[in-house]
This record gives structure tokens, sequence and C-alpha cells, in this order.
């Protein structure tokens, strides 16, 4: 049977990497974070001191690092020039930084190439806010995953919880409500729904409803596909 390539595109708080990850679970697929590869690169940024508003040095420092995605059982490990920084890297600070390093075409280019060679042949659920609009245009299936700001900070508030971060639901709202806009307003590869993405809205569903709903749809495409 045919492997699909899978792009799932969405808001900050859509639940995109846990429905992405959990997708690719019940398809036997690989799973791949597009947005890990800009959290790392904004947190190594941040540990060597490069500065946010420079657009030259954030494109040399992601040309210079190496990036790999490892599937490690049910999670998907983030190695930076060879160290491992998958906690590291989903701190609040961290997830600020990635939506401001990842605005700058520069950087954006070397990080969409590779992520154009993962997912190359197949078999992959991949997961951003510009998968199937610039990294896979003509992807098997391309989702919108996307729920109401008020659900979403209320997903990120209890995400933020769960690490020990001290965040009240007031802020992380406006929060995330500046990062749509930063998303959708970015000169490089702004969030946007592709023509022929399938929404899906999942302010009343939990991650695993969602996933079951996203295999569905692919298991349509699979047997569409069909002879």
């Amino acid at each position: 049977m045919r492997k699909l390539t899978i792009a799932i595109d969405g808001p900050v708080g859509s639940g995109k990497s846990t429905v992405a990850r959990r997708v690719a679970e019940l398809l036997g697929y690989t799973h791949l974070d597009s947005g890990a590869m800009y959290r790392a690169v904004a947190w190594k940024a941040l540990r060597v001191g490069v500065p946010l508003d420079s657009p030259g040095d954030l494109e040399r420092l992601a040309g210079a690092s190496r990036i790999d995605l490892q599937p490690r059982g049910s999670r998907l490990h983030v190695l930076l020039d060879g160290e491992d920084i998958t906690d590291q890297i989903r701190t609040t600070d961290v997830s600020r930084a990635a939506s401001v390093v990842a605005a700058g075409a520069g950087v954006r280019r070397p990080l969409v190439e590779e992520q154009r060679r993962a997912g190359a042949q197949g078999g992959v659920v991949m997961e951003g806010r510009d998968i199937g609009t610039v990294v896979f245009p003509h992807a098997d299936l391309k989702i919108y995953l996307d729920a109401s700001p008020e659900v979403r900070a209320a997903r990120r508030l209890k995400e933020l919880e769960e690490k020990g971060e001290d965040y009240n639901l007031a802020w992380v709202l406006a929060d995330v409500r500046e990062r749509d806009r930063r998303d959708r307003e970015r000169e490089a590869s702004p969030l946007v729904r592709a023509g022929d993405a399938v929404v899906v809205d999942n302010t009343a569903m939990d991650a695993e409803e969602t996933a079951r709903v996203i295999v569905l749809l692919a298991q349509e495409k699979v047997k569409a596909a069909s002879p």
C-alpha cells in the first residue's frame, strides 16, 4: 500500500505536534516536527548570545548548525550538533524566540530543504505552519488544524503548568494572539491555509479524536488512489 505524505498546519496551541505524532503511530508512519528545527536554532541563539533581531547572524547560525530529528519509540528526539536538546527547546522563552527566528527567510531556506529531504519518500506526517503551502505543496493530504484562541490558550497553559512554569490564562491568551499575528503577517512563509487543505476544527475534540479523524481521511485518500 502506497504511503502518503501528510502535511498538518495550524496556529500555536492547535495540538499539531501531539496529533501528528498520534497519526504517525496509527498509520505506522514517521513523525517529523518542523517546529522543533526552528526551536533548535532559537535555543542555540539564546545560548550563544546571537541577537534575535539580527537576521544575518541568525542565518549564519542556522547554516552552521546540524539538526537531526530521530524517532525513538513514541518520542521524537531533537539533536543539535550531536547534543540531545529535546527537553530544553520546550520552554516558553525558546517557544517565543522560535516564532521570531522562523520569520526569517534566510533561516527558513536551509531548514526547508532539510525538511523536504526528510519527507521525500513518503510515509511521513509533518507538521508546522507552512508544510502544505511551502515545504510540501504537493502533499497527498493537507490538514489545517485549528481551534478557538481561548481553547488553544488553555492547552498552552496546561502544558506550561506541567513543566512547572507559572503563568496565568490572560497572559497566555495574549501571547497566543500575538504569535498568531506574527505568524500570519510575516513575509517569509506566513501561516495560511492551503487552498486544498481540509480544515479540522478541534475546539471540541481531544487529540485522540482529532488524530482518528485525520487517519480516516488518509485511509480514504489511499483507497481513492488504489486501482
